[in-house]
């Protein structure tokens, strides 16, 4: 069995750095990471927390519940909104293989923007269901 976690985390890391929208808004290279390096600028896009779980059908793999997380120093929410807008359409039923898993179902479920309580920063927050399936085997 392949690890399925790391690999979606992969592919969907290579996905949204490679999408011409987010490079727009993250830079390019676009800032999306698993965590943020020193000094990495802002805005930026970070994989947050993360849950797997079997499917329960026959020949099925894992269904995967991730959050995606969005820091932006942008004086109000519109820079915020705009990643989460960009996130939700560059993830929905994205063709994504990594290390001999591959996505079968993919799309956001939620989005949620809101300003820390410094006001400092907006935080977005895109959460995203997806399917993965071995295909090793194949």
């Amino acid at each position: 069995m392949s690890d399925h976690e790391n690999a979606l985390q992969k592919a969907l890391i290579a996905h949204l750095r490679a999408d011409a929208t987010l490079q727009a808004l993250l830079g390019e290279p676009a800032r999306v990471w698993d965590e943020a390096p020193r000094g990495g600028g802002y805005p930026h896009l970070l994989v947050g927390r993360s849950g797997s779980r079997p499917v329960e059908a026959d020949g099925c793999g894992i269904e995967h519940q991730l959050s995606l997380r969005c820091a932006s120093r942008f004086a109000g929410t519109e820079e915020a909104k705009a990643i989460c807008a960009a996130v939700r359409a560059a993830v929905h039923e994205a063709a994504l293989e990594a290390d001999g898993v591959r996505a079968v179902s993919i799309r956001a479920t939620y989005a949620d923007v809101f300003r820390s309580s410094d006001h400092r920063r907006v935080w977005g927050v895109v959460r995203v269901r997806a399917i993965t399936e071995d295909i090793r085997g194949e």
